[in-house]
């Protein structure tokens, strides 16, 4: 099979997508790529960013990309409640302390924070 060079396979891309009423560009390398959602945020950096436009319509889609940690993802601390604490303490037959521990570390999930301290036994 013959080999084709990039700079022909991207002509060749250009012409195919040409035909179907498509305008399909790079625009380059991002900084840094932000998508907000209601419930979180996604950061993106170093994604390479294409524009399609199709019957006046634009489309941008971002491939690859470094996540990072966005602002509204960083929550406070998870502190569990005292009857949490105890009632976790109890079932695992823990002290309150490695309770309230393992309830930090199960980001308040009671049936999780009980199998993982039972399992550490």
């Amino acid at each position: 099979m013959r080999r084709i060079s990039p700079r022909q396979l991207r002509r060749m891309q250009a012409k195919m997508l040409g035909n179907l009423g498509l305008d399909f560009k790079e625009l380059g390398k991002a900084e840094e790529v932000r998508i907000r959602l209601p419930d979180r945020e996604i950061v993106l950096e170093g994604s390479s960013v294409f524009e399609m436009k199709f019957e006046g319509e634009r489309i941008y889609q971002i491939v690859g990309g470094e996540e990072v940690v966005g602002e509204a993802e960083r929550e406070e601390a998870y502190e569990p409640t005292d009857e949490d604490v105890m009632l976790v303490a109890a079932q695992a037959g823990v002290s309150e302390d490695e309770a309230r521990n393992a309830l930090r570390e199960t980001g308040g999930d009671l049936a999780k924070a009980i199998l993982l301290l039972k399992s550490k036994r």
